[in-house]
This record gives structure tokens, sequence and C-alpha cells, in this order.
């Protein structure tokens, strides 16, 4: 007998399996598509209509459409997630493998926590915590530093600042969310938030100039194949079962997901993406990992009382 309103086992094991690894595996799809299309217009056409869905599906169900004011903060929130996070993301899987890349976005606690101390002071620099955010920081050192002889190749230090650009506007955009008008509905706030973010990076897109010698006709079935699971699975399906989470287990439960996703990256991209699997991906991986694990297991000593935090876009 299940608990009156706790839902079977069944469904929260399900939901979690899809967290972990089908946010796991959406950075291997995005490799695959990247060589084939222009990062920045996959990424918009993955976000576009992910959140195009998501908004009619809430306008269905009665929710209300966003004020004025609501999608400006969408619009200034898809700058900094959308363009400078995603777009980064999309741009850096074309010379760096997908679990690395995974790995190295998994420091975006690193990067959340460091601001919390610098920048806004809601947050005290204990021995745990900077025990923590040293080990962070010597895991993407052992990922890029070509002085260590560890084996293997370091990996491109363009998509290495690129990913590190990617994880700071990311916890930036955490901490702002807090603060900006946005929907009440988490579904609806992520729905505008990938529309406008979508639209941001297409302009984005043609002003690089993306669609010069780019002829959809010639993208393969692979490539278009990826691009629906990075849609439907990855940001439709499994933002739902993250959202559904939510409301029936811990955020500490759920936010396990953090470092699971970079494990499952690395591992899908050996096994079927033919990447390199060496000492230096171990170490710096097993680093990162460590770092991630210890500042969100650290109780937080904070300067002034916290705000009510709310979810962006996942």
């Amino acid at each position: 007998m299940q608990p009156q309103g706790h839902p079977p086992a069944w469904k929260i094991l399900l939901a979690f399996a899809i967290i972990y690894f089908v946010w796991g595996s959406t950075f291997l799809f995005i490799r695959i598509g990247v060589h084939e299309v222009p990062p920045f217009l996959y990424a918009a056409l993955r976000f576009f209509a992910a959140g195009l869905v998501l908004c009619l599906w809430m306008l269905a169900k009665g929710e209300r459409w966003p004020t004025g004011r609501q999608w400006l903060s969408a619009f200034f929130l898809g700058l900094l997630i959308f363009v400078f996070d995603y777009g980064l993301l999309f741009w850096s899987e074309q010379r760096v493998p997908s679990g690395i890349a995974a790995v190295m976005l998994a420091t975006i606690p690193v990067f959340m926590a460091l601001s919390e101390i610098l920048f806004l002071g809601t947050q005290r620099l204990t021995i745990r915590l900077a025990l923590a955010l040293l080990i962070g920081i010597a895991g993407v050192a052992v990922l890029v530093s070509r002085s260590l002889n560890l084996g293997g190749t370091p990996i491109d230090r363009a998509g290495a600042v690129a990913l590190l650009i990617a994880a700071i506007n990311w916890s930036i955009a955490a901490a702002l969310t807090r603060k900006l008008p946005l929907p009440p509905s988490k579904v609806m706030s992520s729905g505008v938030q990938m529309l406008a973010g979508g639209a941001q990076l297409a302009l984005a897109s043609f002003l690089l100039g993306e669609s010069r010698g780019f002829h959809f006709s010639a993208v393969s079935r692979t490539a278009w194949f990826a691009l629906l699971y990075l849609i439907v699975a990855g940001s439709i399906i499994a933002f739902t079962a993250y959202v559904w989470l939510i409301h029936h287990e811990s955020p500490t439960k759920v936010g396990t997901y953090a470092y699971v996703n970079p494990v499952v990256a690395v591992f899908l991209g050996y096994f079927f993406g033919g990447e390199p699997l060496g000492l230096r991906t171990v170490l710096g991986t097993l680093f990162v990992l460590v770092s991630v694990v210890l500042l969100t297991t650290t109780r937080t000593q904070r300067t002034v009382p916290p705000s009510a935090a709310t979810d962006s876009a996942a």
C-alpha cells in the first residue's frame, strides 16, 4: 500500500532515470548534430521548438500568457542561459568531447558558490567550502593543463574557455532568477525562456553568418533524429520529469542529477562516440564530481536570510 497522495515507487524511479540518463545523454546528441548543423542554429531549433510546445501546453491547461515585464525578464535570462550558456556549449562540442563538456559544465556550483562569496555576500567561506572550490579548480586544471604528464591530449583551450564562460553565465542567471519577475508556473516560465532564448540564438546564428554555405537538404537523418531527441526527450520529457520530482522528492535528492549526468555523458561518449577515456579524463572528472558533491552537501553559512529560490530553465 502506498501512502495517500504519494506516487508509487516505480514512478519515482522512472523520473530519476529520465533526468539521470536522458539529460546525461544530451551531450552526445549535441555533438552528433553540431558536426552537420551550425551550432547556434542547431541550438535555436532545439529550444524554440521545445519552448513553443511547453507554452502551448500551459495555455491549453488554462495558464495565463506572461506579462510584458515577465517577457522582458525571459529575454534577459534567455540571453544568459541559452545564448551564452547553451550556445557556447553547442559551439564548444565541435572542439571538445561531449563527456568532457558535461564535466566542465558540472563546475556551475563552483561559480555559484564563488559569486555568493565574492559578489553577493550571501555565503561565508568555510574550510569545507574552500576545499570544495580548490578541488573543482584542480579538476579543470587537470583537463586543460599541457604541463601535467597524464597521458592523452589536453582539451582544446578555446573550447574549454567557452565552457567556463557558459558555466559562469548559468551561475549568474541562477542568481538573477530569484529577483526577476517571471510566470509563477515553472513550466510556463521555462517555456517562455526557451522561446526567447531560441529567438535570440537564431539572431546570433544570422549575425555570425552560419547560414552561408549551409543547406538543410544536406543534413543527415542522424542529425535530424538527434535534434528530435534533444527537443522531445531532453527539453520536454526530462524537464517535465524534473518539475514533477521537485514536487514529490527533496531538492537534495533531485539535485543528485548534477553529479550523475557527467558520468553518464563520459561513458556514453566513450562507448558510442569513440571519445578517449584516459587517466586525464578520469582524474579531472573525479575531482570535479567530488567538488560538486562537497558543494551541494555543505551546510551553507549565510550572512543574510536566503531568498526564495526558483528554478531556471533546465
